[in-house]
């Protein structure tokens, strides 16, 4: 399946990225992108012959990594990175190093709210009009993304970006959540190479139901386990392990922790 990109995540990815070198000399527009004929050869002593260069689909030149962290139903201005009560030293060390967005169309709601930011479409297009337990049989309703919208980590990936998924998902219905699938819509399926995390709404963050990619995982055993450290410590060791086998190659993180949200645990 080709995939169309719209033209805010190509600027996305090309822009300010420094002169192009000959690699970049392809067509991002479409993907997966599309390898280069074959050169053919007509001698017939292979000695004398130089063999083609791999291909190999790289990132632009000084493309950025991507972390996304979402918190769930954390208000707008409750962190003190914006103004608000809660003391959130790092988000405001982070903020004041970067850019400040503040006119987020939110959807007022979990699922329909991540699906906008993990495609840059309308939660409506992502057939995500309300959260995956309360879909429909509607159009814009059904909990089922269609295979025209391309999720941000897959075009990323397609780009050669390294793409994982930690924590809490709630992006694929729950008719589709069981161990028989389908997966399409399952974080691996959707442009992540690597998910560790819960696929529902919520779980108990003391005893969650886990999956390492689309395999049923059980906790590790820790003193004083909670999940927030499980996959913090899950998104480091794999960023760790991607920049020591590939230091050169970006990588996108969303990290999606499960505070906050229901169950509220005391």
């Amino acid at each position: 399946m080709k995939l169309k990109i719209p033209i805010l995540i190509t600027l996305f990815i090309l822009s300010s990225l420094g002169n192009l070198t000959a690699q970049e000399n392809i067509n991002r527009e479409i993907l997966p992108i599309v390898e280069p004929e074959p050169k053919t050869y007509t001698e017939l002593d292979v000695r004398n012959t130089k063999p083609p260069k791999r291909f190999e689909v790289k990132a632009p030149e000084k493309a950025p990594n991507v972390v996304i962290v979402l918190i769930d139903d954390l208000g707008f201005g409750a962190s003190s990175a914006y103004g608000g009560p809660i003391n959130t030293p790092t988000m405001e060390n982070l903020s004041g190093a970067g850019l400040r967005y503040n006119n987020f169309h939110t959807t007022a709601l979990c699922s329909p709210s991540r699906m906008a930011i993990k495609t840059g479409r309308n939660h409506h297009t992502c057939n995500t009009g309300s959260i995956m337990e309360t879909a429909t049989a509607y159009p814009g309703n059904t909990g089922a993304l269609p295979s025209s919208v391309a999720p941000l980590a897959e075009m990323l990936r397609l780009n050669g970006y390294s793409t994982g998924a930690f924590g809490k998902w709630h992006e694929t219905a729950a008719w589709e959540t069981s161990v028989s699938g389908p997966f399409d819509r399952w974080p691996t399926r959707q442009g992540f190479d690597k998910f560790y995390g819960f696929i529902g709404g919520e779980t108990d963050q003391w005893a969650p139901l886990i999956y390492d990619g689309t395999k049923k995982v059980n906790p590790p055993k820790m003193d004083n386990y909670h999940f927030t450290t499980d996959m913090t410590n899950q998104a480091i060791n794999w960023v760790k392990a991607q920049q020591s086998m590939t230091p050169d190659k970006p990588f996108f993180v969303y990290f999606a922790t499960g505070a906050v949200h229901a169950p509220h645990h005391v």
